[in-house]
């Protein structure tokens, strides 16, 4: 999606006219449900401005697109913007330009690609902008259809300005960058000159912005699921390339796990996010990284679906033993010495529970104990059970318990789920009422496909025609019916059963724990512990009576789980004042449906067995798509 878009001329002319941030501002409240704020509008003027000088140059062809504010497809990242036209061959090219207003930064020693500048009131570490401009333009040619088959060639840059290098000598130019200046040149104040030379060498003539509207227009690319990408990512393929803080965090984690190897002092780093912003793609990364440069790294989750999965798609390549050592159990270093590995990148964090069989301790006290340096990857909305105690309360008192050193905290934010859509997320906590009232009715950057199902049975045919594709979409529900034939093996044996519309379907089969790959696992049905820490191109949701709609409010209700059901078992014991362990047991069941509806990158389908939740839900998806 290009919020703005103008042949040089145009463009031109909204700047000088003073309409270009209008346009700006009401584009983005239409298609994003949001007003800019000042900073935002200030950027705006300040830095397209410039970029008009720049572009007040003859030989740049009059009827070259300009595109301002390119949502890059399926993450929630922005190009700033996108100059287009012909080269001498007459074929399509596209400049990509990343405008920052930095007037000062510092070298980063000991992690590729970072930078430290001024921002947002503070100083912060960022990717180097000529690294940001090269991963966002190699994003738009991964994902864009168009950009592929058209063969439009990319030009990445980064245009710094307000900067004024100091000498030969200045941190933003210095060598350590040199591979990401040699892929995405940097430009500052006093480069203008440079800048101009660097677009007329891509484009000599204009195309009346015919390749921005081939961009804008291109048919996307499916996303990659970490799942199918894990052989690769071991290999040290860069499968998925890391965006903005996303690269930041990797870094930081390298730079720690040396430090710590070498002076043997624990350290501790919590790194959060919410589903899709990559932690577990973030967390193998680091592993393939860790275990290549030589480090006793393990990746460490209590759910099981993610593990199997990981280590079925390995096995294939692989020793059994050699994967087994690479991915375990949370639970598996109760008897583990102090200090056995260099570093344990704990996914799922929020999983992790108190002592319990075979365990000497609380997994969080385990796993610090046994190693070096321990990352916790953590999203407390995702706690889905009364034994989860992976808080950042708890792990901040053992890692002080064990004298760590505590690393400042990092925050995820970037979207690749959900069709890379903020606005999605934002809709979706809203909806099931996690924190504030039900008024939110804008989007951003929404083509996430979300729909309503009347009837079960055809939610199951949706989802079945989605999976036939790649066998990557799945059917899940909320624990709301007993597990009666635990043990069984055959998908015929039916669980769920939901009589007004002739259906049945077993939950998914106990003799597999490769439910997300089985071929035939499309006829069974997923729970939050088969699925959660996983993703797939298309969710089918069952929400149970433990959610309704009543009296304009979305309610929870704890007796119609079922009495298989543990993950509820222990909320009065573990709060005596029946009423905060009410209110804990209510965000446990919407802990869970969120889980559930974020499992898909492309679309989410819900069949809900309260008919006046799904009024309500048509209702407010309604609301979203009045506003794309």
């Amino acid at each position: 999606m290009i919020i703005y878009k103008e042949t040089k001329i145009g463009f031109s002319h909204d700047i000088i006219k003073g309409d270009l941030e209008e346009r700006l501002c009401h584009t983005i409240h239409e298609k994003m449900g949001r007003k800019p704020d000042d900073t935002e509008k200030r950027t705006w003027r300040d830095s397209l401005l410039v970029m008009n000088n720049i572009l007040n140059d003859e030989n740049i062809p009059k009827d070259s697109g300009i595109a301002v504010e390119y949502n890059i497809p399926n993450t929630n990242k922005r190009v700033d913007v996108i100059i287009t036209g012909l080269d001498e061959r007459e074929n399509p090219v596209a400049v990509i330009v990343e405008l920052k207003a930095w007037e000062s930064a510092e070298k980063v020693d000991g992690e590729d690609g970072v930078v430290r500048t001024y921002i947002k009131g503070g100083i912060k570490e960022m990717t180097h902008p000529s690294y940001q401009a090269w991963t966002y333009a190699m994003s738009i040619e991964d994902f864009n259809l168009n950009v592929q088959e058209r063969q439009i060639q990319l030009g990445p840059c980064a245009f710094l300005h307000n900067y004024v290098l100091k000498d030969d000598n200045d941190p933003i130019t210095d060598p350590c960058y040199k591979e990401y200046l040699d892929l995405a040149p940097v430009f500052t104040r006093r480069d203008q000159t440079e800048l101009r030379k660097f677009i007329k060498k891509f484009i000599r003539y204009g195309d009346d912005m015919e390749t921005l509207y081939l961009i804008d227009d291109g048919k996307l690319r499916p996303s990659k699921s970490l799942q199918d990408s894990i052989v690769k990512m071991i290999d040290g393929n860069e499968e998925f390339r890391m965006l903005d803080e996303q690269k930041v965090v990797h870094e930081k984690i390298m730079r720690i796990s040396r430090e710590a190897k070498d002076d043997g002092k624990k350290r501790v780093l919590i790194v959060k996010g919410g589903p899709g912003t990559g932690k577990s793609v973030l967390a193998v990364n680091a592993l393939a990284k860790l275990t290549a440069n030589g480090l006793a790294a393990v990746y460490a989750t209590k759910n099981r679906a993610p593990r199997f999965v990981y280590n079925a798609n390995l096995k294939n390549t692989r020793k059994p033993r050699n994967v087994d050592n690479l991915f375990r159990s949370a639970g598996a270093f109760g008897m583990a010495r102090t200090n056995t590995f260099d570093i344990i990148l704990v996914d799922e964090a929020h999983r992790l529970i108190g002592r319990g069989y075979n365990q000497r301790d609380d997994q969080i006290k385990e796993l610090i104990n046994a190693a070096k340096f321990t990352v916790f990857f953590l999203d407390e909305s995702q706690r889905v059970t009364v034994s989860d105690v992976g808080t950042k309360e708890n792990i901040l008192r053992y890692a002080e318990e064990f004298g760590a050193i505590i690393e400042e905290e990092e925050e995820l934010e970037s979207q690749f789920r959900c069709g890379g859509s903020d606005g999605y997320i934002s809709w979706l906590e809203d909806v099931l009422h996690m924190g504030g009232t039900a008024n939110f009715d804008g989007v951003d950057n929404f083509s996430y496909d979300i729909r309503i199902f009347k009837d079960p049975n055809a939610l199951f045919e949706a989802i079945k025609e989605k999976n036939s594709v790649k066998n990557r979409s799945r059917l899940v529900a909320g624990y709301c019916w007993n597990w009666i034939t635990e043990g069984k093996n055959k998908s015929d044996v039916h669980d769920i059963v939901i009589s007004e519309f002739n259906f049945g379907m077993s939950w998914n089969l106990g003799s597999t724990n490769t439910w997300a790959i089985d071929p035939g696992s499309v006829k069974e049905i997923g729970c939050v512990h088969t699925c959660q820490g996983l993703e797939f191109d298309y969710v089918g949701v069952i929400i149970g009576d433990d959610l309704r709609y009543e009296n304009g409010e979305v309610i929870t209700d704890q007796s119609k789980r079922a009495r298989t059901d543990f993950s509820l078992k222990g909320a009065g014991s573990k709060y005596p004042d029946p009423k905060e362990a009410a209110r804990f047991v209510d965000r446990i069941i919407r802990n869970t449906y969120k889980t559930l509806m974020t499992r898909g990158m492309e679309g989410c389908y819900i069949y809900c067995t309260d008919k006046p939740l799904e009024r309500y839900l048509e209702k407010r998806i309604e609301m979203f798509r009045r506003n794309v």
